[in-house]
């Protein structure tokens, strides 16, 4: 039997202000016009909840930009489902913090995208520091947890002393360093924004060394790459095995980069309950457990720790999901993750930034 999951992604949005180069949302937005209702996700929330849901991130696009968001957050709370607000911090203003506080609000993850303003806006693609520096007072005076999320690139990671200084300085809980997945408008971008080995290995000591001098007051979460490593992260540990995603139009997934899988047909809280969903839809049962699994991936001993690597690299690579992630050092085709990494370590001109700028989110 399925094991009930523990989290959902509410994606309630895909509209945002910024342009991020990185973008973790589908290449295809999904149109406001279809998104779900308040009473749709209020819905949502109650059946995440039954199933055994006890944690939601509240993110998008920036959710800031649903006027119904304190609603959205006090059916969460209503349900018993401890609530995390995922933000850019751009409109994070008192006011709107307080009101979304009283509806049941217990934490906020906010975004910045490197440790000084020019790095930052240029990341963002729009000036957007100075608003993330002032969402960061908002939240420390409301006295909730408050995370940093920072995505690391090329073009910030040699300043990573400087960005834990920064969460230190802004009063942050827990900073998550969080190395650049390469699928979707990441991978447009990958040129880019691959660092070099060594400035990866110079991160990583740099982490280390702050631990040991922060004993313990922050916490510094490491995502480790795994361009670099040979060894494939599970995904989302393990397909349809701890979390589900819900996006703006109500599309159900077992992770949220999961939308650029061409054959997957995900249900949708629309048609269906999420305990069928989960249980039962096609989607969700594609790559579970070990079955699925092709050679090398069948005979691993890491089967079970890695179920396979990430479904989405894999498809983004190879054109096919079900085969073993490059970045896997065992995968045939290792050299897709192999190559870009040494090239990337050998140097080279600076390539430009593409930035994601849909015309309209309308």
């Amino acid at each position: 039997m399925t094991e009930a999951p523990w989290a959902l992604l509410a994606e309630v949005t895909h509209a945002c202000p910024l342009h991020c180069p990185y973008c973790s949302n589908p290449l295809e937005l999904v149109r406001r016009r279809t998104e779900l209702t308040t009473a749709e996700w209020s819905r949502v929330l109650a059946e995440a909840a039954d199933l055994g849901v006890v944690q939601a991130h509240v993110s998008g696009g920036e959710p800031l930009l649903r006027a119904d968001l304190a609603e959205i957050v006090a059916a969460a709370h209503a349900a018993g489902i401890y609530t995390q607000l995922v933000t850019s911090g751009l409109g994070l203003e008192a006011g709107r913090l307080d009101e979304l506080v009283r509806a049941g609000l217990d934490a906020v993850q906010l975004s910045v995208q490197d440790s000084r303003a020019e790095g930052s806006d240029r990341i963002a693609g729009r000036p957007s520091f100075a608003a993330k520096e002032q969402a960061a007072g908002v939240i420390r005076r409301a006295g909730l947890p408050f995370g940093l999320n920072v995505v690391l690139h090329r073009h910030n990671l040699d300043h990573i002393a400087e960005i834990i200084e920064l969460g230190v300085r802004w009063g942050a809980d827990r900073i998550e360093l969080a190395n650049t997945q390469f699928y979707g408008w990441a991978l447009r971008n990958r040129t880019a924004l691959l660092p070099t080995r060594e400035q990866l290995e110079s991160a990583k000591d740099t982490v280390a060394t702050w631990r040991e001098r922060l004993g313990g007051r922050l916490e510094l979460v490491w995502v480790v790459p795994d361009y670099y490593e040979g060894v494939a992260k599970p995904c989302m540990g393990g397909w349809g095995a701890r979390s589900i995603t819900v996006g703006p139009d109500g599309a159900a997934l077992p992770c949220p980069a999961a939308y650029a899988l061409p054959d997957l047909s995900p249900p949708n809280v629309r048609d269906h309950s999420l305990a069928w969903i989960w249980a039962r839809s096609a989607a969700f049962n594609a790559y579970r457990g070990t079955a699925w699994m092709p050679t090398p991936c069948r005979e691993c001993p890491r089967r079970e720790i890695d179920f396979g690597g990430c479904r989405c690299q894999a498809y983004a690579l190879t054109g096919d999901a079900a085969r073993t992630d490059p970045a896997c050092a065992l995968s045939p085709d290792h050299r897709l993750v192999r190559d870009p990494a040494t090239t990337a370590s050998r140097g080279g001109p600076e390539q430009n930034l593409t930035y994601r700028r849909p015309a309209r989110n309308g």
